[in-house]
Formats: structure tokens, C-alpha cells, sequence
């Protein structure tokens, strides 16, 4: 079953399908580019949206994958509500942890260049009253994550962001 994905980059957001059968994860953390087939792609700043076929996106360039196949994520995870800026964006989400995690006695450290969110909602830093997107899940480059507002510390997921302080993260 194709997989639909939205992939959210610092100049646009390309919609299309995974061009092989496999998870979202699977494709951005195991090759140099995510290849989608059946592209749209909308510049931002610009209302038209161009039909492409397909486009191959450097990995590194994806900020936030938006996909619709099968939620993925720890079985027993405690969510927490989190609220990052990445780029040209904001989504809205909640990060798993592990039961009784505690940030400052933690031993491990994420691995891979994306962090999992479910229940995501990404709009435009600029512009939020623009318009929303949402998704049962999201894989965000930690790398590229400018602020983070959560209701625990989860700095050390994104190394370089600026952390808010400790709070609930609400629109």
C-alpha cells in the first residue's frame, strides 16, 4: 500500500507517495534522499501548487515528514506535549518517553536524525493563521529544531535548540 507523505523543507512542502514499499523511518534514516512519486509542490510564500512526478529530497533537507502509514513508537510510552520550532514552522505534538523517565538521570540518548511526535498539527512560524496541517504522526529532524517548549526537559533530543522553560505545551 503506497504510503502518502508530506515532507516540509526550509522552501516548500512537497505531497506525494514513498516510491518503495517501506516505513516513512525506514526510507529517511537509510539512504541520502527521500524519493517521493506523484509530487505536488508549493513554494512557500506562493498559493499555486506544481505537479512534479518524482522528486528526490536530500535527507538532511527534510525537516518534518508528515506520512499516513501505521502509527510506529514505543508500546508503554508516557506522551508528553511538545511544541518545537523547526525552520519556517511550528508543530504541535507529543513526544514518548519511556515509563519513569527522568531527563536528568537519563543514561540514553535518542539516536538517528529524526524524533518521532504523534497527533501533529504544523503550521507556518510566520503565518499561523494561515492554515494548519495535521497527522497521526510526524518524524522531525532533531537537527533542525530551532525552540522547544515541552512540559519536561527534552533539550537533549535536539541538540542546539533553544529550550523555553518547563511548561505545558499549548497553542
Amino acid at each position: 500500500m503506497p504510503i502518502r507523505v508530506d515532507a516540509y523543507t526550509a522552501s516548500g512542502i512537497a505531497t506525494g507517495v514513498l516510491s518503495r514499499a517501506e516505513h516513512l523511518r525506514d526510507a529517511l534514516e537509510g539512504g541520502a534522499s527521500l524519493i517521493l512519486d506523484r509530487v505536488d509542490w508549493q513554494t512557500l510564500g506562493e498559493r499555486g501548487v506544481r505537479q512534479l512526478g518524482e522528486v528526490s529530497i536530500p535527507v538532511d533537507d527534510v525537516l518534518i515528514a508528515v506520512g499516513d502509514d501505521e502509527l510506529t513508537g514505543p508500546v508503554h510510552a508516557a506522551w508528553h506535549s511538545i511544541r518545537l520550532e523547526v525552520g519556517p514552522y511550528v508543530i504541535h505534538g507529543e513526544l514518548p518517553t519511556m515509563p519513569g523517565f527522568d531527563p536528568n538521570r537519563a543514561l540514553a540518548r535518542p539516536t538517528g536524525e529524526f524524533v518521532l511526535l504523534r497527533d501533529v498539527r504544523v503550521t507556518l512560524l510566520a503565518d499561523a493563521a494561515s492554515g494548519a496541517a495535521s497527522g497521526r504522526q510526524a518524524l522531525v529532524n532533531r537537527y533542525g529544531v530551532e525552540r522547544v517548549r515541552a512540559d519536561i526537559m527534552l533539550g537533549f533530543f535536539f541538540p542546539g535548540a533553544a529550550i523555553d522553560g518547563v511548561e505545558p505545551a499549548t497553542a
